[in-house]
């Protein structure tokens, strides 16, 4: 990547994270706002695969509004001025995060409220009849007050409409190894990995290699969570080992592992209410051939997104102390 790429109404300044198929730039827009920016690698957008997965990610964050999904502010799906314009977050991400803590774990309650917010993502996405696919502390990006928003669509789609099954080795269910399709119950069990690493301090399946994994995967069973951290609730332990079920109908839903986190943070739950994004069912990922006038030949314009009010957090004198700045 050329380091003088620009995209209009922004000023890079640096890059801050580098992916497959994309580099994260900490950039300014017109209103001096720090953002982080991802832009797509040239080669990227010469592979057709590549670049539609790209534009799946821009359409569905600009699309969907949720307090614990980290929102789009502004985009270009296709063209050689693609790009995304997300928070920028100044600890990066979960998976930066944890390395920097004692024993590489949080404190009980930072670990609860962090699941308990990618859980309700989640919800949601189930609700519009969406899954993530790619559920991992890589995704997840904690602000100042400890509250987490889960990210990068890239490989999300409607289920009734279908899309390519992917994941990350680490995280991925029984049936996505079998080469089936996704499911909301894959998403539920890459988080049950993810309450495994957080709440018990280790992923409970290990391997060095695709097939070692694969094997565990598939054939292992995980250690009660209790026997990793007996401070964990008993009905937490008991959904995060359902979570990690082999046949998918077995998994709780993502629901019922949100209502058994805040329970165990002392909070009543509630329903959530949704508003559901006006034309999501016709966001779902499309090629760009299917999109015409609007594919990778057009640099278009950028698709403002409506803002979104900032997620509630605790209030100042009951933030968790992990997150508050350091001096």
């Amino acid at each position: 990547m050329s380091e003088d790429r620009t995209i209009p109404g922004y000023t890079l300044h640096r890059v801050i994270g580098r992916g497959n198929t994309s580099l994260v730039w900490l950039a300014t827009d017109a209103r001096k706002k720090e953002v982080a920016l991802k832009v797509p690698l040239p080669e990227t957008l010469r592979v057709q695969e590549a670049a539609e997965r790209f534009g799946n990610e821009v359409r569905l964050t600009l699309k969907f509004r949720h307090p614990h999904i980290v929102p789009g502010y502004a985009g270009t799906a296709f063209g050689p001025k693609a790009f995304l314009a997300i928070p920028y977050y100044p600890r990066g991400a979960l998976s930066d995060l944890l390395p920097q803590l004692p024993g590489g774990t949080l404190p009980l309650p930072d670990a609860l409220r962090i699941l308990a917010d990618v859980a309700s993502a989640l919800t949601y996405l189930h609700h519009q009849g969406a899954v993530h696919q790619d559920v991992k502390p890589q995704n997840v990006y904690v602000n100042e007050e400890g509250r987490a928003a889960l990210a990068d669509l890239g490989s999300a789609y409607f289920t009734a409409q279908g899309g390519q099954t992917s994941g990350s080795p680490f995280y991925m269910s029984p049936e996505i190894y079998h080469g089936e399709s996704s499911s909301a119950a894959s998403d539920v069990y890459s988080l049950g990995i993810m309450m495994y690493e957080l709440l018990g301090g280790e992923r409970p399946y290990h391997g060095h290699t695709y097939e070692e994994l694969m094997v565990a995967h598939l054939t292992r069973f995980p250690p009660p969570l209790l026997s990793l951290n007996p401070s964990v609730s008993r009905r937490v332990a008991r959904l995060a080992e359902l979570a990690l079920a082999k046949r998918p109908h077995d998994r709780p839903t993502a629901d019922a592992v949100r209502r058994a986190l805040l329970s165990a943070l002392g909070e009543t739950p509630a329903d959530e209410v949704y508003e559901d994004p006006e034309g999501a069912q016709e966001t779902a990922p499309v090629s760009a051939r299917q999109m015409g006038r609007h594919g990778p030949q057009a640099e278009g314009r950028p698709t403002e997104a409506t803002p979104t009010p900032e997620a509630p957090g605790p209030s100042k004198e009951s933030r968790w102390s992990l997150f508050k700045r350091r001096k």
